[in-house]
């Protein structure tokens, strides 16, 4: 029988882990504490201390509210840990073998149009059927493949970290939590003796119809995941194909062998709309990608190129605050946003900048998201390190797992590089589409030493890799 010290539940949303946690708190001698870690909210949305510790002492040391949590709570503390948890805490709880590990599991498509219903609902729990509410969701293959792909690297650096310290966890598929068998299996190896006569029936489960009658158009999904070569995708870990490259969001010209690997936060819509405009009547885009697919693009386009761009610090760093912070329309980071206001103090207005909102405003908050983005960097605060504002060294070495790009351009030669690619590939280069400024203010406007000493601080590694000196 195993002797733990404390759990944790690795899961993801809309995976059941609510139900989990209800029938793991009905067991004598076990206590779920929420999502602990959560970089929004401690525990619960409403919780505002526990153990004597509020969300920003706990953002300051983890490790000892953790502590806290072993200690004081009566019987077996554990919570529930998600990818985009406080990520200091991961290595650590794989590592730790006195922490017992339940990982549980979905089919990823069930999962993800799970989560499409919630959002479109705004019912992520359901405790009496006369308040369920239903929708039906439309299937967004680009969207899937970067859901795929984070629960594909969480399930992967599990398995990987497990392997490494020489333990095992224990495995809970979703369709498992209706068997009282399972829940009383995880008691025992957990080593409490408590035990559930029957499961917990307060909760109910939200959507019981088939995906067809979930997904408004069933037929295009089930295309779009017949190139994408799932196999076993309800099988976690092992996962096929095992994509940490993000491979999906790779673009190549139909006029052209060219391949485009972006760095987020990087002008890649002026660059596929480049891409686009290549080989007169053969122009466009090729569809989506998986890796199998790529492959069979590479085979087929000989003498093939690809790249990626890199863009100064400074201004990628600059497009991040503007387009997924400062704003709050569509595709912006809302939550992150609201959690950067409130626990971190950045100094954005509550809703989008009007004309209050001055250049000086601007400056004082970028400067303060790039001290922010320093210690995300450097793993020293709860929420996840974005690709977007990423060190491109660390994006390109992950770009690497599957294929280098061939060339890497610099935002500020972009037209010649590209033409010189043209010419390799034997093509008349277009003309280069202007990249706008970021709005309400563009770098220009706000530019000092002082802006310039907070992107260095934040990325030092950059310079140092790709030999920047200072924006302008």
């Amino acid at each position: 029988m195993a002797h733990f010290d404390y759990f944790v539940v690795m899961a993801e949303m809309r995976t059941g882990s609510n139900f989990l946690e209800a029938n793991l708190n009905a067991i004598d001698g076990l206590t779920c504490h929420g999502e602990a870690f959560n970089p929004h909210f401690l525990c619960y949305p409403n919780t505002t201390e526990l153990f004597g510790v509020t969300q920003s002492m706990r953002d300051g040391d983890p490790f000892r509210f953790l502590e806290k949590m072993k200690t004081e709570t009566d019987g077996l503390a554990g919570f529930r840990y998600f990818h985009d948890h406080d990520p200091r805490l991961l290595e650590p709880l794989l590592r730790d073998p006195k922490c017992g590990k339940v990982v549980l599991t979905r089919n990823p498509l069930e999962c993800y149009v799970s989560w499409q219903i919630a959002q479109e609902t705004g019912q992520w729990k359901l405790t009496n059927d006369k308040f369920k509410k239903t929708a039906k969701v439309k299937f967004n293959p680009a969207e899937f493949s970067g859901f795929l792909g984070r629960m594909q690297q969480q399930q992967l650096r599990i398995l990987s970290e497990m392997q490494r310290a020489g333990q095992t966890a224990y495995y809970v598929a979703y369709e498992d939590l209706q068997d009282v068998d399972v829940m009383n299996g995880i008691a025992k190896w957990l080593g409490v003796e408590g035990r559930l006569a029957g499961l917990d029936s307060k909760l109910k489960k939200q959507n019981p119809a088939s995906l067809e009658e979930k997904v408004s158009n069933f037929e295009e999904m089930a295309a779009a995941l017949g190139d994408s070569d799932h196999f076993g995708l309800n099988r976690t870990p092992n996962f096929e194909p095992r994509r940490g490259a993000a491979v999906p969001g790779y673009v190549a010209a139909l006029g052209a062998p060219l391949l485009h690997m972006p760095v987020p936060s990087g002008p890649t819509d002026q660059i596929n709309t480049w891409l686009a405009s290549l080989g007169g009547d053969d122009a466009g885009l090729a569809p989506k990608f998986s890796q199998k697919t790529l492959r069979q693009w590479k085979r087929q386009s000989r003498g093939h190129r690809s790249f990626s761009v890199l863009r100064h610090p400074a201004r990628r760093a600059h497009a991040a605050f503007c387009n997924l912070i400062l704003q709050t329309g569509e595709g912006s980071f809302k939550e992150i946003r609201k959690t950067l206001r409130q626990v971190y103090g950045l100094p954005v207005p509550k809703k989008m900048p009007d004309d209050a909102y001055s250049k000086d405003d601007h400056r004082a908050a970028f400067i303060a998201f790039l001290e922010f983005v320093k210690g995300n960097l450097g793993g020293q605060n709860a929420i996840r390190v974005d690709a977007n504002w990423a060190t491109q060294s660390q994006l390109i070495k992950d770009y690497s797992g599957f294929a280098s790009p061939d060339f890497l351009i610099r935002e500020e030669n972009l037209q010649d590089d590209l033409a010189y690619l043209c010419h390799t590939c034997g093509i008349d280069a277009t003309e280069f589409p202007a990249i706008p400024d970021e709005t309400p203010y563009s770098l220009a406007e706000i530019y000092d030493d002082a802006v310039e000493a907070a992107v260095k601080a934040a990325y030092q590694r950059d310079y140092m890799t790709f030999g920047w000196g200072p924006w302008s």
